[in-house]
Order: structure tokens, then sequence, then C-alpha cells
């Protein structure tokens, strides 16, 4: 996490960091970006509306596990903490599987796999932050792209096998 703060950390990469970080907040953003392209593209509405469902259970996820594992944030000298955050659990990153599973979903959605860039900057912000350990950013994105597969998979229409 130093090395990453002291190679990437400048004061610019911090601030979109920290957008980023309020972006993603229990996945407001992403649910925000969903209803937005539910009610812009009508014929993909429903492609849509599983980006914000899935970013929401991802974030789900990610909140029932923190509860389990009960791992605490970064806690060194040499860490910069640069961003609030709503607890003291690290593990996984919230942020990092919502946005997982919303970028999954999204690249779907749009038929497009740019939006799968998304997803190692979201990880690399939570470091840049000192909020997370890499440890807690690659489970988050491991959790979040379960999550998609699985919302896919249950909104994919299913064929009929003849017996």
């Amino acid at each position: 996490m130093v090395a990453v703060q002291s190679t990437v950390g400048t004061p610019e990469v911090i601030g979109v960091a920290r957008a980023m970080s309020h972006f993603g907040e229990h996945a407001q953003g992403w649910v925000a970006l969903s209803a937005l392209g539910a009610l812009a593209f009508r014929k993909r509405r429903r492609d849509w509306v599983l980006v914000g469902v899935g970013a929401v259970l991802a974030h789900a996820a990610a909140i029932a596990i923190k509860l389990v594992v009960r791992r605490q944030r970064p806690n060194h000298p040499a860490v910069a903490v640069n961003v609030d955050t709503p607890s003291s659990l690290s593990f996984p990153s919230a942020h990092a599987t919502s946005t997982t599973a919303a970028a999954m979903l999204l690249s779907r959605a749009t038929r497009s796999p740019l939006p799968l860039v998304v997803i190692p900057a979201m990880a690399v912000s939570r470091l840049v932050l000192g909020v997370h350990y890499p440890t807690d950013v690659l489970a988050g994105t491991a959790v979040g792209a379960a999550v998609a597969k699985t919302v896919a998979h249950f909104a994919s229409p299913q064929k009929e096998t003849r017996q």
C-alpha cells in the first residue's frame, strides 16, 4: 500500500479516487446509472436494471462477509487514509465488489468490454485512499464477479430441454 501511495498517490489521483469512492458508496452511483440507462435505453431496459440489481446484491454480499470476517482497515503510520469510511471493517472491499458486478453487467447491457476498465481503477483507488489491503480488493473483485455471473445466469432466458 505504501508503494502504491508513493508511486501514484498524487493530489490529482487522490482526488479522482475520492470521487470514485463517493460514486461507489453503498453502490449508489451504480444504482443511479442503472436507472438512467433503463430510462434512456428502453429496448435494453432489463439489462440496465440488472446493473443496479447486481451492484446492490454484490454490496450486500460484501457487507455480509465483512460482518463474518471482521478484518479491521489498515492502520499504519506509513499509510495515509485519504477518505472517510462508513465502517472500520475492511474485508472484502464493498466498492471493489459492487463495481465489479456492476461493470460486468454494464458490459453485458452495452455489449462492450469498455465498462470493465473501471474494475482495476476502483481496486487501485481503494489502495491509494489507504482504506483497504490488496487482498480486500482482490476478494471483492472475485465476489463481485461471482455475483454478476449469477445474476446474468438467472436473468438469461432459460431454454427448454426436451426429454
